[in-house]
Protein backbone atom coordinates (compact mmCIF):
# COMPACT_ATOMS: atom_id res chain seq x y z
CA UNK A 1 0.00 0.00 0.00
CA UNK A 2 1.36 3.39 -0.94
CA UNK A 3 2.04 5.88 1.81
CA UNK A 4 0.13 9.17 1.88
CA UNK A 5 1.58 12.35 3.36
CA UNK A 6 -0.76 14.84 5.00
CA UNK A 7 0.46 18.23 6.21
CA UNK A 8 -0.92 19.12 9.64
CA UNK A 9 -1.58 22.64 10.85
CA UNK A 10 1.09 24.28 12.99
CA UNK A 11 0.43 23.74 16.68
CA UNK A 12 -2.17 20.99 16.21
CA UNK A 13 -1.07 18.01 18.31
CA UNK A 14 -1.93 14.39 17.52
CA UNK A 15 -2.62 11.48 19.83
CA UNK A 16 -0.25 9.27 17.85
CA UNK A 17 3.31 8.86 19.14
CA UNK A 18 5.42 9.82 16.13
CA UNK A 19 8.60 9.70 18.21
CA UNK A 20 8.23 5.91 18.37
CA UNK A 21 9.17 5.77 14.68
CA UNK A 22 12.43 7.68 15.19
CA UNK A 23 15.70 5.79 15.56
CA UNK A 24 18.37 8.31 16.71
CA UNK A 25 21.12 5.75 16.03
CA UNK A 26 20.56 5.98 12.26
CA UNK A 27 23.56 7.73 10.71
CA UNK A 28 25.89 7.08 13.66
CA UNK A 29 28.11 4.69 11.70
CA UNK A 30 29.59 4.48 8.17
CA UNK A 31 30.74 8.10 8.55
CA UNK A 32 27.16 9.35 8.84
CA UNK A 33 28.29 11.81 11.57
CA UNK A 34 24.93 12.03 13.33
CA UNK A 35 24.63 11.34 17.06
CA UNK A 36 21.93 9.94 19.40
CA UNK A 37 22.14 12.77 21.93
CA UNK A 38 19.26 14.64 23.54
CA UNK A 39 18.03 17.85 21.91
CA UNK A 40 14.71 19.59 21.25
CA UNK A 41 13.85 20.78 17.71
CA UNK A 42 16.31 23.48 16.59
CA UNK A 43 17.51 23.87 20.18
CA UNK A 44 20.72 25.56 21.24
CA UNK A 45 21.55 22.79 23.73
CA UNK A 46 22.33 19.20 22.83
CA UNK A 47 23.67 16.60 25.27
CA UNK A 48 25.65 13.97 23.39
CA UNK A 49 27.46 10.80 24.52
CA UNK A 50 31.18 11.27 23.80
CA UNK A 51 32.93 8.01 22.86
CA UNK A 52 35.63 9.01 20.38
CA UNK A 53 38.74 9.47 22.52
CA UNK A 54 40.96 7.77 25.03
CA UNK A 55 41.05 4.08 24.15
CA UNK A 56 42.85 1.81 21.69
CA UNK A 57 39.65 -0.26 21.69
CA UNK A 58 37.88 2.50 19.76
CA UNK A 59 37.35 1.70 16.09
CA UNK A 60 37.47 5.44 15.34
CA UNK A 61 39.32 7.75 17.74
CA UNK A 62 39.71 11.51 17.36
CA UNK A 63 43.22 11.38 18.80
CA UNK A 64 44.37 8.97 16.08
CA UNK A 65 42.72 10.35 12.92
CA UNK A 66 40.64 13.18 11.42
CA UNK A 67 37.25 12.87 13.06
CA UNK A 68 34.24 15.20 13.07
CA UNK A 69 31.61 13.70 15.34
CA UNK A 70 31.40 13.13 19.14
CA UNK A 71 29.88 9.66 18.79
CA UNK A 72 30.39 6.51 16.70
CA UNK A 73 28.14 3.51 17.14
CA UNK A 74 30.95 0.95 16.95
CA UNK A 75 32.99 2.65 19.69
CA UNK A 76 32.31 1.59 23.28
CA UNK A 77 34.60 3.78 25.43
CA UNK A 78 32.54 6.53 27.07
CA UNK A 79 34.30 9.62 28.44
CA UNK A 80 31.30 11.81 29.25
CA UNK A 81 28.51 13.92 27.80
CA UNK A 82 29.35 16.80 25.47
CA UNK A 83 27.15 19.89 25.60
CA UNK A 84 26.28 21.59 22.29
CA UNK A 85 27.35 19.49 19.32
CA UNK A 86 27.01 19.54 15.55
CA UNK A 87 25.22 16.83 13.58
CA UNK A 88 26.08 15.72 10.06
CA UNK A 89 29.17 17.89 9.50
CA UNK A 90 32.54 16.99 8.00
CA UNK A 91 34.84 19.11 10.18
CA UNK A 92 35.43 18.72 13.93
CA UNK A 93 33.98 21.45 16.13
CA UNK A 94 32.18 22.10 19.45
CA UNK A 95 31.46 18.89 21.45
CA UNK A 96 32.96 20.22 24.68
CA UNK A 97 32.01 20.77 28.37
CA UNK A 98 32.33 17.02 29.02
CA UNK A 99 30.52 15.78 32.15
CA UNK A 100 31.27 12.34 33.58
CA UNK A 101 30.25 10.25 36.59
CA UNK A 102 32.61 7.76 38.27
CA UNK A 103 32.96 5.78 41.48
CA UNK A 104 35.92 5.14 43.76
CA UNK A 105 39.03 7.28 43.95
CA UNK A 106 39.05 10.53 42.01
CA UNK A 107 40.79 10.28 38.61
CA UNK A 108 41.06 13.35 36.30
CA UNK A 109 42.71 11.56 33.31
CA UNK A 110 40.07 10.59 30.74
CA UNK A 111 42.22 7.71 29.50
CA UNK A 112 41.77 6.19 32.96
CA UNK A 113 38.28 7.34 33.99
CA UNK A 114 36.57 6.36 30.71
CA UNK A 115 34.28 3.34 30.77
CA UNK A 116 32.66 0.77 28.53
CA UNK A 117 28.86 0.85 28.57
CA UNK A 118 25.76 -1.24 27.92
CA UNK A 119 21.96 -0.83 27.95
CA UNK A 120 22.18 2.05 25.51
CA UNK A 121 18.84 3.67 24.64
CA UNK A 122 17.80 6.81 22.80
CA UNK A 123 14.54 8.48 21.80
CA UNK A 124 13.96 12.08 20.67
CA UNK A 125 14.95 14.26 23.62
CA UNK A 126 16.44 11.47 25.75
CA UNK A 127 19.54 9.24 25.92
CA UNK A 128 20.76 6.78 28.54
CA UNK A 129 23.26 3.98 29.21
CA UNK A 130 24.92 2.00 32.01
CA UNK A 131 28.66 2.45 32.65
CA UNK A 132 29.99 -1.06 33.20
CA UNK A 133 33.16 0.05 34.98
CA UNK A 134 31.15 1.83 37.67
CA UNK A 135 27.65 0.32 37.46
CA UNK A 136 26.29 3.85 37.08
CA UNK A 137 23.09 4.46 35.10
CA UNK A 138 23.36 7.72 33.15
CA UNK A 139 20.43 9.63 31.62
CA UNK A 140 20.24 12.99 29.83
CA UNK A 141 17.58 15.27 28.38
CA UNK A 142 17.36 18.90 27.26
CA UNK A 143 15.37 22.09 26.98
CA UNK A 144 16.03 24.69 24.30
CA UNK A 145 19.05 26.23 26.06
CA UNK A 146 19.83 23.89 28.97
CA UNK A 147 20.41 20.26 29.91
CA UNK A 148 19.44 17.87 32.70
CA UNK A 149 21.46 14.80 33.63
CA UNK A 150 20.66 12.07 36.14
CA UNK A 151 23.21 9.62 37.49
CA UNK A 152 22.11 6.61 39.55
CA UNK A 153 25.03 5.36 41.67
CA UNK A 154 25.58 1.88 43.16
CA UNK A 155 26.45 3.44 46.53
CA UNK A 156 29.65 4.33 48.37
CA UNK A 157 32.02 6.91 46.91
CA UNK A 158 31.05 8.68 43.70
CA UNK A 159 32.31 11.60 41.62
CA UNK A 160 30.95 14.11 39.11
CA UNK A 161 33.53 15.59 36.73
CA UNK A 162 33.48 18.29 34.08
CA UNK A 163 36.43 18.17 31.68
CA UNK A 164 37.06 21.57 30.08
CA UNK A 165 40.25 20.59 28.29
CA UNK A 166 38.86 18.08 25.83
CA UNK A 167 36.27 18.07 23.06
CA UNK A 168 36.05 18.00 19.29
CA UNK A 169 37.12 21.61 18.84
CA UNK A 170 40.67 22.34 17.76
CA UNK A 171 40.70 25.41 20.01
CA UNK A 172 41.90 25.33 23.61
CA UNK A 173 41.56 27.48 26.70
CA UNK A 174 38.88 27.62 29.39
CA UNK A 175 38.04 29.27 32.70
CA UNK A 176 35.96 27.90 35.57
CA UNK A 177 34.93 29.53 38.86
CA UNK A 178 33.27 28.17 41.99
CA UNK A 179 30.09 30.09 42.80
CA UNK A 180 28.76 27.98 45.68
CA UNK A 181 29.16 24.44 47.02
CA UNK A 182 26.80 23.21 44.27
CA UNK A 183 27.37 25.67 41.39
CA UNK A 184 30.20 26.57 39.04
CA UNK A 185 30.39 28.90 36.04
CA UNK A 186 32.84 29.49 33.26
CA UNK A 187 33.63 29.61 29.57
CA UNK A 188 35.53 27.71 26.90
CA UNK A 189 36.93 28.88 23.57
CA UNK A 190 35.63 27.09 20.47
CA UNK A 191 36.11 27.56 16.73
CA UNK A 192 38.48 27.22 13.74
CA UNK A 193 35.82 25.14 11.95
CA UNK A 194 37.00 23.81 8.56
CA UNK A 195 40.42 25.50 8.57
CA UNK A 196 39.26 29.06 9.37
CA UNK A 197 41.75 29.81 12.12
CA UNK A 198 40.25 33.18 13.07
CA UNK A 199 36.60 32.08 13.35
CA UNK A 200 36.65 31.47 17.10
CA UNK A 201 33.99 32.16 19.73
CA UNK A 202 33.35 31.43 23.42
CA UNK A 203 30.64 29.31 24.98
CA UNK A 204 29.56 30.30 28.51
CA UNK A 205 28.06 27.88 31.01
CA UNK A 206 26.59 27.53 34.49
CA UNK A 207 26.48 24.05 36.03
CA UNK A 208 24.73 22.88 39.21
CA UNK A 209 24.68 19.59 41.09
CA UNK A 210 21.66 18.51 43.13
CA UNK A 211 23.62 17.32 46.17
CA UNK A 212 26.28 19.16 48.15
CA UNK A 213 29.56 17.23 47.82
CA UNK A 214 31.84 15.86 50.52
CA UNK A 215 34.74 17.55 48.73
CA UNK A 216 35.31 19.46 45.50
CA UNK A 217 37.97 21.28 43.57
CA UNK A 218 39.79 21.96 40.32
CA UNK A 219 42.34 20.08 38.30
CA UNK A 220 44.92 21.27 35.77
CA UNK A 221 47.59 19.53 33.71
CA UNK A 222 50.96 20.97 34.80
CA UNK A 223 53.57 21.84 32.22
CA UNK A 224 56.53 19.51 31.89
CA UNK A 225 59.59 20.99 33.61
CA UNK A 226 63.25 20.02 33.40
CA UNK A 227 66.26 20.52 35.63
CA UNK A 228 66.20 22.13 39.09
CA UNK A 229 62.67 23.56 38.84
CA UNK A 230 61.30 20.06 38.22
CA UNK A 231 62.87 18.68 41.38
CA UNK A 232 60.59 20.52 43.83
CA UNK A 233 57.29 20.03 41.97
CA UNK A 234 55.60 16.66 42.65
CA UNK A 235 52.96 17.44 39.99
CA UNK A 236 55.48 18.10 37.23
CA UNK A 237 53.90 16.96 33.94
CA UNK A 238 50.85 15.51 35.75
CA UNK A 239 47.29 16.44 36.59
CA UNK A 240 47.34 18.55 39.74
CA UNK A 241 44.31 18.41 42.05
CA UNK A 242 43.47 21.72 43.75
CA UNK A 243 41.75 20.74 46.99
CA UNK A 244 42.20 23.95 49.03
CA UNK A 245 41.59 26.61 46.39
CA UNK A 246 38.16 28.07 45.65
CA UNK A 247 38.34 31.08 43.37
CA UNK A 248 38.81 30.54 39.63
CA UNK A 249 41.16 28.62 37.37
CA UNK A 250 42.16 29.01 33.72
CA UNK A 251 44.17 26.86 31.37
CA UNK A 252 44.18 24.62 28.32
CA UNK A 253 43.64 21.31 30.13
CA UNK A 254 41.54 21.94 33.23
CA UNK A 255 38.46 20.60 34.96
CA UNK A 256 36.31 20.59 38.08
CA UNK A 257 35.23 17.71 40.32
CA UNK A 258 32.68 16.91 43.01
CA UNK A 259 33.16 13.88 45.28
CA UNK A 260 30.56 12.16 47.47
CA UNK A 261 31.68 9.82 50.24
CA UNK A 262 28.31 8.58 51.48
CA UNK A 263 26.06 7.71 48.55
CA UNK A 264 23.35 5.16 49.27
CA UNK A 265 22.71 2.28 46.81
CA UNK A 266 20.53 3.62 44.03
CA UNK A 267 20.98 7.25 45.08
CA UNK A 268 20.69 9.75 42.25
CA UNK A 269 22.70 12.92 41.68
CA UNK A 270 21.49 15.32 39.01
CA UNK A 271 23.47 17.84 36.99
CA UNK A 272 21.82 20.87 35.37
CA UNK A 273 23.61 23.13 32.88
CA UNK A 274 22.67 26.30 31.04
CA UNK A 275 24.69 27.67 28.13
CA UNK A 276 24.92 30.96 26.26
CA UNK A 277 27.06 32.47 23.54
CA UNK A 278 26.75 35.93 25.13
CA UNK A 279 27.63 35.71 28.83
CA UNK A 280 27.68 33.67 32.03
CA UNK A 281 24.81 35.78 33.36
CA UNK A 282 22.70 34.80 30.35
CA UNK A 283 23.62 31.13 30.75
CA UNK A 284 22.33 31.31 34.33
CA UNK A 285 19.14 33.07 33.24
CA UNK A 286 18.57 30.49 30.50
CA UNK A 287 18.90 27.71 33.07
CA UNK A 288 16.66 29.42 35.63
CA UNK A 289 13.92 30.38 33.18
CA UNK A 290 13.73 27.07 31.32
CA UNK A 291 14.03 24.65 34.25
CA UNK A 292 12.46 26.43 37.24
CA UNK A 293 10.72 23.81 39.39
CA UNK A 294 10.94 21.05 36.79
CA UNK A 295 11.99 17.48 37.55
CA UNK A 296 14.19 15.45 35.22
CA UNK A 297 11.21 13.32 34.20
CA UNK A 298 9.12 16.39 33.43
CA UNK A 299 11.87 17.91 31.26
CA UNK A 300 12.20 14.62 29.36
CA UNK A 301 8.42 14.40 28.91
CA UNK A 302 8.26 18.00 27.66
CA UNK A 303 11.07 17.30 25.18
CA UNK A 304 9.22 14.25 23.87
CA UNK A 305 5.98 16.22 23.50
CA UNK A 306 7.76 18.98 21.59
CA UNK A 307 9.22 16.42 19.20
CA UNK A 308 5.89 14.65 18.82
CA UNK A 309 4.11 17.89 17.97
CA UNK A 310 6.76 18.81 15.39
CA UNK A 311 6.92 15.37 13.80
CA UNK A 312 3.13 15.18 13.80
CA UNK A 313 2.83 18.17 11.47
CA UNK A 314 3.30 15.60 8.71
CA UNK A 315 1.04 12.59 9.18
CA UNK A 316 1.84 9.48 7.16
CA UNK A 317 -0.99 7.03 6.43
CA UNK A 318 -0.54 3.59 4.89
CA UNK A 319 2.80 2.02 4.03
CA UNK A 320 4.76 -0.15 6.43
CA UNK A 321 6.11 0.63 9.88
CA UNK A 322 9.63 0.42 8.43
CA UNK A 323 8.76 3.10 5.87
CA UNK A 324 7.44 5.28 8.67
CA UNK A 325 10.68 4.75 10.61
CA UNK A 326 12.67 5.88 7.59
CA UNK A 327 10.47 8.93 7.08
CA UNK A 328 10.22 10.16 10.67
CA UNK A 329 13.89 9.51 11.41
CA UNK A 330 14.74 11.66 8.38
CA UNK A 331 12.34 14.37 9.54
CA UNK A 332 13.88 14.21 13.02
CA UNK A 333 17.37 14.79 11.60
CA UNK A 334 16.06 17.66 9.46
CA UNK A 335 14.91 19.48 12.62
CA UNK A 336 18.26 19.51 14.47
CA UNK A 337 19.90 22.44 12.61
CA UNK A 338 19.80 25.47 12.30
CA UNK A 339 19.74 26.29 16.02
CA UNK A 340 18.38 29.09 18.15
CA UNK A 341 21.18 31.52 19.05
CA UNK A 342 19.45 34.17 21.17
CA UNK A 343 19.08 33.76 24.92
CA UNK A 344 15.76 33.97 26.77
CA UNK A 345 16.32 37.72 27.18
CA UNK A 346 16.74 38.16 23.41
CA UNK A 347 20.50 38.82 23.38
CA UNK A 348 22.80 37.17 20.83
CA UNK A 349 26.34 37.75 19.48
CA UNK A 350 26.19 39.98 16.40
CA UNK A 351 27.62 38.63 13.16
CA UNK A 352 31.40 39.09 12.98
CA UNK A 353 31.32 41.56 15.87
CA UNK A 354 32.38 41.87 19.47
CA UNK A 355 29.00 43.45 20.22
CA UNK A 356 25.76 41.81 21.26
CA UNK A 357 22.43 42.41 19.61
CA UNK A 358 18.88 42.05 20.85
CA UNK A 359 16.20 40.22 18.92
CA UNK A 360 12.41 40.19 19.27
CA UNK A 361 12.27 37.00 17.19
CA UNK A 362 14.26 33.76 17.35
CA UNK A 363 17.73 34.48 15.99
CA UNK A 364 19.23 31.35 14.38
CA UNK A 365 22.74 30.04 13.76
CA UNK A 366 24.50 27.03 12.16
CA UNK A 367 23.60 27.94 8.58
CA UNK A 368 25.41 25.20 6.66
CA UNK A 369 23.73 26.58 3.58
CA UNK A 370 25.51 24.62 0.88
CA UNK A 371 23.99 21.56 2.60
CA UNK A 372 20.49 22.98 3.08
CA UNK A 373 19.57 25.50 0.36
CA UNK A 374 18.22 22.78 -1.99
CA UNK A 375 15.72 21.05 0.28
CA UNK A 376 15.72 21.77 4.04
CA UNK A 377 14.52 25.35 3.84
CA UNK A 378 11.81 24.47 1.32
CA UNK A 379 10.54 21.91 3.84
CA UNK A 380 10.69 24.49 6.64
CA UNK A 381 8.75 26.99 4.50
CA UNK A 382 5.95 24.50 3.86
CA UNK A 383 5.65 22.82 7.27
CA UNK A 384 7.35 25.09 9.84
CA UNK A 385 6.82 28.56 8.32
CA UNK A 386 7.04 30.42 11.64
CA UNK A 387 10.59 29.09 12.05
CA UNK A 388 11.61 29.57 8.44
CA UNK A 389 10.63 33.26 8.45
CA UNK A 390 12.83 33.77 11.54
CA UNK A 391 15.69 31.97 9.79
CA UNK A 392 15.38 34.32 6.82
CA UNK A 393 15.18 37.32 9.16
CA UNK A 394 18.39 36.02 10.79
CA UNK A 395 20.17 35.87 7.42
CA UNK A 396 19.04 39.36 6.42
CA UNK A 397 20.05 40.84 9.77
CA UNK A 398 23.48 39.19 9.45
CA UNK A 399 23.95 41.07 6.17
CA UNK A 400 23.02 44.32 7.90
CA UNK A 401 25.50 43.66 10.71
CA UNK A 402 28.56 43.00 8.59
CA UNK A 403 27.67 43.55 4.93
CA UNK A 404 27.40 39.97 3.69
CA UNK A 405 24.75 37.28 3.66
CA UNK A 406 25.92 34.10 5.43
CA UNK A 407 27.67 31.36 3.48
CA UNK A 408 28.45 28.83 6.26
CA UNK A 409 27.80 30.77 9.47
CA UNK A 410 28.59 29.29 12.88
CA UNK A 411 27.66 31.11 16.12
CA UNK A 412 28.19 34.58 14.68
CA UNK A 413 31.33 33.75 12.70
CA UNK A 414 31.67 33.16 8.95
CA UNK A 415 33.68 30.04 8.09
CA UNK A 416 33.64 30.66 4.30
CA UNK A 417 33.13 26.94 3.69
CA UNK A 418 32.24 26.02 0.07
CA UNK A 419 31.45 28.24 -2.90
CA UNK A 420 28.67 30.51 -4.11
CA UNK A 421 26.01 32.49 -2.23
CA UNK A 422 23.54 29.87 -1.01
CA UNK A 423 21.52 32.36 1.07
CA UNK A 424 20.08 33.91 -2.09
CA UNK A 425 18.02 30.93 -3.35
CA UNK A 426 16.74 30.33 0.19
CA UNK A 427 15.49 33.90 0.56
CA UNK A 428 14.01 34.04 -2.96
CA UNK A 429 12.27 30.66 -2.65
CA UNK A 430 10.83 31.61 0.75
CA UNK A 431 9.48 34.90 -0.67
CA UNK A 432 8.01 33.23 -3.74
CA UNK A 433 6.14 30.77 -1.53
CA UNK A 434 4.46 33.69 0.24
CA UNK A 435 6.53 34.26 3.39
CA UNK A 436 7.41 37.94 3.40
Amino acid sequence: MAAILTLGMAGVASAEDYTSYVNPFVGTTNFGTTNPGAIVPNGMMSVVPFNVMGSSDNVYDKDARWWSTPYEFNNKFFTGYAHVALSGVGCPELGSLLTMATTGDLEPDYHKYGSAYTEETATPGYYGNRLTKYDIVTEVTATKRSSAERYTFPGGRGNILINLGEGLTNESGATVRRVSPTEIEGSKLLGTFCYNAQAVFPIYFVMRVSKAPSSQGYWKMQRKMEGPEAAWDPDNGKYKLYTKYGRELSGDDIGYWYSYDDLKPGEQVEVRMGVSFVSVANARENLDKEQAGLTFDRIAADAKKTWNDDLGRIRVKGGSDEQKRVFYTGLYHALIHPNVLNDVNGQYPKMESAENGHSTYDRYTVFSLWDTYRNLHQLMTLVYPERQIDMVRSMVDMSKEWGWLPKWELYGRETFTMEGDPSLPVIVDTWRKGLT
